[in-house]
């Protein structure tokens, strides 16, 4: 369904071994935003997510193998940048993203406020709670890469994101692996995109169980940490006009 209030515009949907939730989080997404299209990357599940997905009427990319997530959206942005969208929006495949705070995410690349908005847990009080361990480590990074980029990121591990053109063109290009989401806000950043944060509401997940324990999360920043001061040892990205 189109809509000509709206630009082309493509939720992506990562996903690996999410059958329990993946048809409510595509249906949700279906939902709250009619007119665009949803493509859900399947990441070599060994489940029927890919299968659930398709029913539901998602677009449905079948990665070979496990690719990780950070392969799986850059194939998406490459999809969206051969496929002409204009806008692309990241929703996660646990459903603890609200699908309703789509709208605000595209509102802000509409207004051309900035090429990559991020929805942040934290800007807001909405009822979000983690372990004490996860909070101060994402407390850390966050001050870290604000300092890095010279603006102030609340959020860095968020995967609520939206992408104007121009990013979608970059991302397609170049799009972290390792640790998309903290890279991506250095690597953005420094190939002179504009970013924003918005306020977001996140829910419990609707299923499976999350891949970092409270014992990852100190290795996942050290390590996330390391690889974004290696990152600026490369050459800066320069983003198309």
């Amino acid at each position: 369904m189109t809509d000509s209030r709206f630009p082309k515009t493509l939720i992506v949907i990562p996903a690996l071994n999410e059958a329990e939730v993946i048809a409510r989080v595509v249906q949700n997404v279906r939902r709250s935003a009619p007119w665009a299209d949803v493509l859900v990357i399947n990441d070599g599940s060994s489940d029927e997510t890919g299968q659930k997905a398709e029913n539901e009427g998602a677009i449905v990319l079948h990665m070979p193998h496990r690719v990780g997530i950070g392969a799986g959206v850059q194939t998406a942005f490459m999809f969206a940048e051969r496929y002409g969208y204009d806008l692309v929006i990241r929703n996660d495949g646990d459903g603890q993203h609200e699908a309703a705070d789509i709208q605000w995410l595209i509102q802000v690349l509409q207004n051309d406020e900035a090429d990559v908005v991020i929805g942040s847990r934290y800007i807001e009080n909405r009822g979000y709670s983690s372990s004490v361990a996860r909070r101060a480590g994402s407390a850390l990074l966050a001050s870290i890469i604000s300092a890095i980029i010279g603006q102030r990121i609340t959020d860095p591990t968020s995967g609520y994101n939206g992408f104007n053109r121009r990013a979608i063109l970059l991302c397609a290009k170049l799009y972290p692996h390792d640790y998309p989401e903290p890279e991506a806000i250095v690597v953005l950043r420094r190939a002179g995109l504009r970013l924003k944060e918005i306020p977001v509401t996140m829910q419990p997940r609707l299923g499976g169980r999350s891949s970092i324990t409270t014992l990852r999360s100190f290795f996942y920043m050290f390590k996330v940490i390391l690889a974004i001061f290696i990152d600026l040892l490369r050459r800066a990205p320069v983003a198309d006009m």
